[in-house]
């Protein structure tokens, strides 16, 4: 294998796939990145046995060939070669040699017969949808994912596709989720397929505020989501999602409008103050005002009070600040509607007139 290629262009697809390189694993291939010389293009793939991620780049081969390097050190060298330069990489035998200028480096390499590579998907359904619709799709449910529950199931992304949409649900079990969005979803019928914690993390990483189209492909243990240039594919989680629909309030008779960011500067400065364990916040709501209030072990306390919209009976209900806050920070519309019922019972918000997201936050006792 031998080929020849501009630093910046090698260091990008390198960048995209060293995610998934973990610094301790159990098989010493997994610590490399596999790269396929072929014609006019060179791919690197990388692997945890969970996600694997595919880049490539246009270049000039002179010699095709496989074979797999140790990634982290690759990736340091060319990180710290001076701008615009010029990599020469050669394999020879067992050994792989970089030259740049009057730097040369030999690395140990494996045979990429060693490199486990997921190839088909079985029995795959495919979704077409833009790029940046599908990172926002994932930024506004994935942060209410579980974090090393013993329900493995809530530990990722719960994806739906149906008729003509894709719907992202995410819930830890206190608070829960739910977006969808128009998507080309052809015959892939209705399915819940659940992507793991770690995979849905790497794609935010991945994915790009771009139109371009992506193909998602949806199959019995995997998916595979291809851009361009990069493809990212990830095991599935085997387990069953609990029915979300069940856990979003139906007749709630309390209305709540209020100013996003209003609500959230006041949230912020009010957890200062709450109980760093369990991060209670009171919110007292009464005709056009929200009074919201915060004690801790210490004896200290932030009481805020802001307008609103409201006109109902009064109603005073405890929640967790970090759970709205979350749901603040991914909304875009400057206000935010938030139904109630009784101190008991769960809270749905979401934008005025938009259900396409919704955001079920369960209430705490204080």
């Amino acid at each position: 294998m031998k080929f020849k290629i501009q630093r910046e262009a090698f260091l990008k697809p390198l960048q995209q796939v060293i995610g998934v390189v973990e610094r301790r694993q159990t098989l010493p291939v997994l610590g490399n990145v596999l790269v396929n010389a072929a014609k006019k293009q060179v791919k690197l793939t990388a692997t945890d046995l969970e996600v694997e991620l595919q880049a490539q780049v246009t270049v000039a081969v002179t010699e095709p060939g496989d074979i797999t390097l140790p990634a982290r050190k690759l990736l340091d060298i060319c990180r710290t070669l001076p701008d615009e330069a010029e990599l020469d990489i050669s394999v020879k035998n067992d050994r792989a040699l970089i030259k740049s200028g009057k730097s040369r480096f030999t690395l140990s390499t494996l045979p990429a017969s060693e490199f486990p590579v997921i190839d088909k998907l079985k029995s795959a359904h495919k979704i077409s949808l833009p790029q940046n619709e599908l990172l926002q799709l994932i930024e506004r449910t994935s942060f209410a994912m579980a974090q090393q529950d013993v329900r493995y199931y809530l530990n990722g992304l719960m994806l739906e596709p149906a008729a003509g949409i894709l719907r992202a649900v995410a819930t830890d079990g206190h608070r829960l989720a739910m977006c969808q969005i128009s998507a080309d979803t052809g015959d892939a019928g209705e399915q819940q397929v659940i992507v793991p914690r770690k995979g849905v993390q790497e794609l935010q990483r991945l994915l790009e505020d771009s139109d371009s189209t992506v193909q998602v492909e949806i199959g019995s243990n995997h998916i595979r989501i291809t851009t361009e240039e990069l493809r990212f594919t990830s095991k599935l989680i085997d387990g069953r999602f609990p029915d979300y629909q069940r856990v979003i309030p139906k007749n709630v008779d309390k209305q709540l409008v209020v100013d996003r960011e209003l609500l959230r500067q006041a949230l912020t400065r009010t957890s200062i103050l709450s109980n760093e364990k369990y991060r209670g916040i009171r919110l007292e709501v009464s005709k056009n005002i929200i009074k919201i209030q915060a004690h801790n072990p210490e004896q200290e306390e932030a009481v805020e009070e802001i307008d609103a919209r409201y006109d109902d009976e009064n109603l005073v209900v405890g929640f967790n600040v970090t759970y709205l806050l979350d749901v603040l920070n991914v909304l875009s519309y400057p206000e935010v509607v938030i139904f109630l019922n009784d101190a008991n019972s769960s809270a749905l918000i979401q934008q005025p007139g938009a259900e396409a997201c919704r955001y079920v936050v369960m209430p705490m006792r204080l």
